[in-house]
């Protein structure tokens, strides 16, 4: 198994280096590819010095790649995805370039794994990462009861703007503390002691690109007609994002229905007792796999409603560990050997 990362160098592209050797991903060869600043890093996979090699267009870089993961943004995706694919090699993408396009399978494996298996381009898409953790959790209510309406507010750690942008928030208390005026570069302005209402830019209809990503990928990966309305807010904590979400489905679903469902679901878990304090929070979860959910409770607002707080580390379930879940399904179904 020949394998490549491109944006070794970024944050999602060293979580990959971390998933992929905890998973003991079968690996023969891995190829480590990085914009001109990145290249001559060096990083060690399983006990070998790896060195990162600039990422251009040399028709013979990807001859031989089995799968290429990718996270160097979508301009370098679609720029570089003809000479990735080129010689077979099956690429996953992380960024937005191909999500919405009808050729390309947009792919959450706990809910629609299948959708992998026809790939005319030989490229996959990896959703955004504060979709991928809700429709985790949606698949289970599905399965009960058809979804009609989601409502979602996210509140996104710094850790969804890059390793930079986590850096920025840590160099913008110590500086807030120290009374010094806040390094603002990676946010719009100061997080630090602040939430901020936007992420992404803003359309025409007044939602950010990151507020419609979650309501046509939703739909795309669900297979679903279900209208999704997100807020998505960027908040002061360092990594994993949170989510509150209402939704409303076909008939009448009970919390104890709706917990049992959560409980048995794939990629999931339930921690939720209130009673106790027991609910996710983003500073106990960061670095795990699973989604955390909690709060689950009935929309007061809506006799067909049900609301619920989630948590998810989004660098892992909602970018890296996503893309190598959908490998190993690949794997599994024995499309790469």
């Amino acid at each position: 198994m020949k394998v490549a990362i491109v944006g070794a160098s970024g944050a999602v592209g060293q979580e990959f280096l971390r998933v992929l050797a905890e998973r003991n991903f079968p690996i023969d060869e891995l190829l480590l590819f990085g914009s001109k600043r990145s290249a001559g890093t060096t990083y060690t996979f399983r006990g070998k010095d790896i060195v990162v090699k600039e990422l251009t267009h040399n028709p013979d870089d990807f001859k031989g790649v089995d799968i290429a993961f990718t996270s160097a943004g979508g301009g370098t995706s679609k720029e570089f995805a003809a000479d990735i694919t080129k010689h077979g090699a099956i690429m996953i993408d992380n960024s937005s370039a191909f999500r919405m396009d009808a050729d390309v399978p947009l792919v959450v494996p706990e809910c629609n794994a299948k959708d992998a298996l026809v790939r005319p381009r030989n490229i996959i898409a990896n959703p955004n990462c504060t979709t991928i953790m809700m429709v985790v959790v949606l698949q289970c209510i599905e399965q009960l009861s058809h979804i009609k309406r989601i409502h979602v507010a996210s509140y996104q750690a710094a850790s969804g703007a890059g390793a930079a942008a986590m850096a920025e928030l840590e160099q913008q208390y110590r500086e807030v503390l120290s009374g010094k005026p806040a390094t603002v570069d990676k946010f719009a302005y100061q997080l630090a002691y602040n939430v901020i209402p936007q992420i992404d830019v803003f359309t025409e209809n007044g939602y950010t690109k990151e507020e419609m990503k979650m309501f046509n990928e939703t739909r795309k990966i669900m297979h679903t007609d279900a209208a999704c309305s997100a807020m998505c807010v960027r908040v002061p904590s360092l990594r994993s994002h949170s989510e509150a979400v209402w939704v409303e489905t076909e008939r009448p679903i009970s919390v104890e229905e709706a917990q049992k469902a959560i409980s048995n679901g794939e990629g999931v878990q339930l921690m939720d007792d209130p009673a106790n304090k027991v609910y996710p929070m983003p500073l106990f979860l960061a670095g795990k796999d699973d989604v955390y959910v909690g709060r689950v409770r009935k929309d007061l607002a809506n006799p067909n409603g049900l609301t619920f707080w989630l948590v998810g580390d989004q660098i892992k379930k909602g970018a890296a560990l996503n893309a190598v879940q959908i490998a190993e399904y690949l794997i599994k179904e024995g499309v790469v050997k």
